[in-house]
């Protein structure tokens, strides 16, 4: 958990910073482009890492298999590079609307969590706090964070990242075309909608195919040992089901 708070609160701004940078000066050399895709590799082996240890911990899932764990790496590496990109693009464009863009991202991401009524915390003040970290998380990648069907949920949420995608390139081909003509403009535009939709075919094929959906059914009928066993297994996992689902 803590080392997907570090890569989202730490790593990522950091390589917004460093790829807008790069697309400013224009003067790149093997290191950076390492650098870059070093730090994206870092924040969606979190993901993966964070993932297996949650599939771990919740009994009624699936065993998280290597197929589903490359299935489930490549997803999250080409959609969280595509978003970055686009936001490296709009920042370039302008670091106003830029802002406003990742502000009312995570006014939804919050709203959303909020609207969830998570009890991951014990206390209110810190609930609040982890909700809001969480809107942070919620601007670069999907999180379910209720035990519950996310079909609908990471439907919209991918939907509003593929149209402001389109919106930013749109906006790149209409208002500054000469930008464009530019050959690591177009190579930039070229990486964002393939890694766009690469990741969403990954994203599609892992939850079809790949997902650990094994509920494991309770018993109707327990004898005394084991029902007060069952119940004190059902103790110990409610709090491993109030952590985030990705």
């Amino acid at each position: 958990m803590l080392r997907v708070f570090k890569a989202f609160l730490e790593t990522t701004p950091q390589l917004f910073v460093q790829i807008y940078i790069l697309m400013q000066h224009g003067k790149t050399n093997c290191y950076q482009y390492a650098a870059i895709f070093m730090s994206l590799c870092g924040i969606s082996f979190s993901m993966v890492d964070y993932q297996m240890s949650l599939q771990k911990s919740l009994p009624d899932k699936g065993e998280f298999h290597v197929t589903s764990k490359f299935m489930y790496l490549f997803y999250k590496l080409l959609t969280i590079t595509s978003w970055v990109l686009s936001i490296s693009l709009i920042t370039l464009l302008s670091v106003r609307i830029s802002v406003i863009l990742l502000i009312f991202l995570w006014i939804c991401g919050f709203t959303w969590t909020l609207k969830q009524c998570t009890t991951f915390c014990k206390s209110k003040k810190m609930e609040y706090l982890y909700r809001t970290v969480v809107g942070i998380i919620l601007i670069f990648t999907f999180f379910n964070i209720k035990d519950r069907r996310t079909k609908v949920c990471i439907s919209i949420y991918y939907a509003t990242h593929t149209v402001v995608t389109l919106g930013i390139l749109f906006v790149y081909m209409f208002w500054k075309p000469s930008i464009i003509k530019e050959i690591h403009f177009t190579i930039v535009i070229i990486l964002t909608i393939l890694h766009l939709v690469l990741g969403i075919i990954f994203l599609v094929v892992y939850y079809k195919h790949f997902h650990p959906t094994t509920y494991c059914r309770p018993q109707a009928c327990l004898d005394e040992v084991d029902g007060m066993t069952g119940q004190k297994d059902r103790v110990k996992t409610s709090r491993f089901q109030n952590f985030l689902m990705p």
